[in-house]
């Protein structure tokens, strides 16, 4: 992307204030041209003298034969985090069709990459992905959005016994890994040089929204625990209608813990966070209500439903961490009582 040019002065279409020392440094006076260009972090960067872009980072994976799928994938998505945009992997040609799936499902499972460039043996992926149209508050509104359907619908396809709800809901799973490794890589972009001091709050910013989107994860991960429970629960009798009204009371009040947390931290809201957390204590009313009606359940069925009890419950407590981490957002940029 080029430049776009900013007047310093004059009938200018933007307005801009910089430092008078950096301007003076760089011999700049009344009308010259500023060259300003929009960084893979969304932040900006403002050059007296037009130049070419940096070039872009490049990651080169050696495979020697004994990788295996797994350990090349967590190197590719490694290198896509800290911020690399090409990723060129080498390779014996007798391993060329491995790497290629390998580097294909990699492609898959993250937001922007593509295959740019292929050898009899090397391939070199791209990140195509622009943060500044995907930022990491987007992220999180869709990873809570994701999460908050996948617990609903996890509790309605072990009610219904529907093996295609149950496996929709493990699928939904792979979106909200996506969009936290977008998170991720943000993060590591925002922190990849030392900033100035009025780039620290952003930075700050980011980084709660790094914790945010693991603790979104890991919702996401309790509401794929439920749904794997289906097998374990499509025969079993006794879980009459008041069963099913408890466990959709407690699904009710995790969501509604969740919800109350993310739109406290939308609105920067700290009553609504703190009165997220309280209502942890009602929820966990809940739970142990719920335990101790499976605890007279045996086998497989006590441990799948055990499963249910646990993960409607360790939702809400990650749903009271977001609030908590809201709280010290919300403290960072209030600029109130500063």
């Amino acid at each position: 992307m080029e430049g776009r040019k900013l007047q310093l002065a004059g009938k200018s279409t933007f307005l801009v204030s910089l430092p008078k020392r950096w301007v003076t440094n760089a011999g700049l006076k009344a009308g010259d041209t500023l060259f300003v260009d929009t960084e893979s972090d969304g932040s900006v960067s403002v050059r007296p003298r037009s130049g070419e872009r940096p070039q872009i980072r490049r990651k080169i994976f050696v495979e020697k034969g004994e990788e295996s799928r797994d350990h090349l994938i967590r190197k590719m998505i490694g290198a896509y985090v800290t911020g690399f945009g090409l990723i060129d992997i080498r390779f014996s040609p007798d391993r060329g069709p491995f790497v290629r799936r390998t580097a294909r499902e990699f492609c898959r499972l993250v937001i922007g990459p593509e295959v740019i460039e292929e050898t009899r043996n090397s391939i070199v992926v791209q990140d195509l992905s622009d943060p500044t149209e995907l930022s990491s508050e987007k992220c999180l509104r869709r990873m809570h959005l994701t999460v908050r359907t996948m617990l609903e619908d996890a509790i309605l396809a072990i009610k219904t016994s529907d093996e295609s709800l149950a496996h929709d809901v493990s699928l939904r799973g792979q979106d909200v890994n996506r969009l936290y490794w977008m998170v991720a890589k943000q993060y590591h972009l925002a922190h990849s040089a030392p900033l100035p001091a009025s780039d620290r709050t952003t930075a700050a910013v980011i980084h709660g929204h790094r914790l945010i989107g693991k603790i979104l994860e890991r919702i996401g991960y309790h509401a794929q625990r439920i749904a794997s429970t289906l097998p374990a629960l499509s025969g079993a009798k006794g879980l009459d209608s008041k069963f099913w009204k408890e466990v959709d009371d407690a699904r009710g009040s995790a969501v509604g813990i969740l919800d109350q947390a993310f739109n406290s931290l939308v609105t920067r809201d700290i009553e609504g966070a703190n009165s997220a957390i309280d209502h942890r204590a009602d929820h966990q009313r809940l739970v142990d209500a719920l335990a101790a009606r499976v605890s007279t359940r045996k086998g497989e069925e006590l441990l799948a439903l055990g499963a249910v009890v646990d993960s409607l419950g360790r939702t809400a407590v990650y749903a009271a961490e977001i609030a908590e981490e809201t709280i010290d957002l919300a403290v960072l940029t209030n600029t109130e009582d500063s």
